[in-house]
Order: structure tokens, then C-alpha cells, then sequence
């Protein structure tokens, strides 16, 4: 296959991807209508608003292949980039406080739903700074800065 029929391919995969993105966000809309329930509402709530990230990111995905050009400079990067570690910093904190709550509803009995809850909130902050080195293995891949 040519690239460009691996492109057209990925990019019909996102557009079939956003469409079950769709549905699940439908989903979760009736899932929340139906129930009171804060720890349920808030889990749809969650994956609510992740699938709508999740359809945006397919969304650059597939425009990027299809006609957009997506680029990502080294002055782009380097003007923002004192930032971003700053934001990591950030992140290994929260991280840091998820940890040792999570330690703490260990020892404590009966503390099922804040432990489920932390659980989710650790991975994600832990998903922000894995997202962030990756953004930095962009970086260290560009010239000049490389």
C-alpha cells in the first residue's frame, strides 16, 4: 500500500471512531438521566468528557491526513516550553497527593468509593505527564534543540 492509502485508511478509521464516540457519549447522557447517583453520575460524567476529548483528537487526526497540514515547530515548542516543565512539576505533585491518599484509604477500612475514585484520578495525572514526555521526545527529535 502507499502512504497515501495508509492515510486515507487511518483517517476512515477516525471518522468510524468518532461515530461510536458519538454513541458512547449518547450513552452516558442516558446513564445519567436515568440515575441520582453521585458516584455513578460522575464516572458518566468522566467518560463523558473524555470521549468528547477523544472525538477532537480523531478529529486533528483525520484532518491532518485527509487536507490540513498539522506541523509543530522548534520555535513553536521552545517559546512555551519553560512552561511545560513547569506544568510536569505540577503534575508530579498531584501525583505525589493521589499516592499518599491512595495510602491512606488502604489503611483505612470502608473507604472503597475514595479509593476508586483516587485510583482514577492518579492514573490520569499520570497519563498528563506521560503525554508530556512524549511531547518532550517530539522535542528532543527537532532541530535545533534536538
Amino acid at each position: 500500500m502507499s502512504i497515501k492509502e495508509y492515510q486515507e485508511k487511518i483517517a476512515a478509521n477516525m471518522r468510524n471512531w468518532q461515530k461510536i464516540e458519538n454513541s458512547g457519549i449518547a450513552s452516558t447522557n442516558r446513564i445519567i438521566e436515568k440515575t441520582r447517583n453521585p458516584v455513578v453520575r460522575m464516572v458518566m460524567e468522566i467518560i463523558q468528557r473524555d470521549s468528547e476529548m477523544h472525538h477532537r483528537v480523531q478529529e486533528l487526526i483525520a484532518e491532518s491526513l485527509e487536507a490540513t497540514t498539522v506541523t509543530l515547530s522548534p520555535d513553536e515548542l521552545a517559546a512555551v516550553w519553560g512552561m511545560i516543565e513547569e506544568h510536569v512539576k505540577l503534575e508530579r505533585s498531584t501525583i505525589e497527593l493521589a499516592k499518599n491518599s491512595l495510602e491512606e484509604t488502604e489503611k483505612a477500612k470502608g473507604m472503597l468509593v475514595q479509593h476508586y475514585l483516587l485510583e482514577y484520578l492518579l492514573k490520569d495525572e499520570e497519563k498528563h505527564e506521560e503525554i508530556l514526555a512524549n511531547l518532550d521526545k517530539i522535542k528532543g527529535g527537532m532541530y535545533p534543540y534536538a
